[in-house]
């Protein structure tokens, strides 16, 4: 029995070796696992590769910039340049929206909630450089949103839309604005 003590001490010691070459691949499975869970969760959060929002705004969470033109009550146009920043909330149903377009004689800033429920859209709106503001009611989804802002004595139609990183907004009103066509990219 003497001549198997070494044969169980190798034997024996492989084993461990196994098992502590096993523990050890385990360890390192487990942190990996845990640092692409980790990885995701930052991705998630940051909105980029992930998106737990499925209503929808769902994709027009972030800031934007772009250029347009604005058409005035005389009929000229002008070259506007402008910045929008959406916050999006409630599973992607909900959205508040800045929008800031100026040029070298003109500018607005409009701000929006809006709640969608189905493809029905409601909320508030106001323009701070005319302190106006008003109701929005419309229909959107899929990125194509039909919106009609009212207050008393302005009426404005806004037709949005949004594909990937490109965004349209398009402003008819029968004020002393009359048009906006503004074309945006997130940045």
């Amino acid at each position: 029995m003497g001549h198997l003590r070494p044969y169980r001490i190798a034997v024996d010691g492989r084993r461990r070796a196994d098992s502590a070459g096993r523990t050890a691949g385990t360890r390192a499975a487990i942190s990996r696992l845990i640092f692409a869970g980790a990885t995701l969760l930052l991705a998630c959060l940051s909105g980029s590769a992930c998106s737990a929002q499925s209503g929808p705004f769902a994709g027009m969470a972030g800031n934007w910039a772009g250029a347009g033109t604005v058409t005035l009550d005389d009929g000229s146009t002008e070259r506007i340049r402008c910045r929008a920043s959406y916050a999006v909330g409630d599973g992607g149903n909900g959205l508040n929206q800045s929008l800031t377009c100026a040029s070298d004689s003109y500018r607005f800033n409009l701000a929006s909630n809006v709640l969608a429920d189905g493809g029905s859209l409601s909320g508030t709106w106001s323009e701070s450089t005319r302190n106006l503001s008003g109701n929005l009611e419309g229909r959107g989804g899929n990125g194509n949103f039909q919106v009609v802002a009212s207050a008393p004595g302005f009426t404005a139609n806004l037709t949005l839309t949004t594909r990937g990183n490109r965004q349209s907004v398009m402003i008819r009103s029968d004020s002393a604005f009359r048009a906006a066509s503004i074309s945006l990219s997130r940045y």
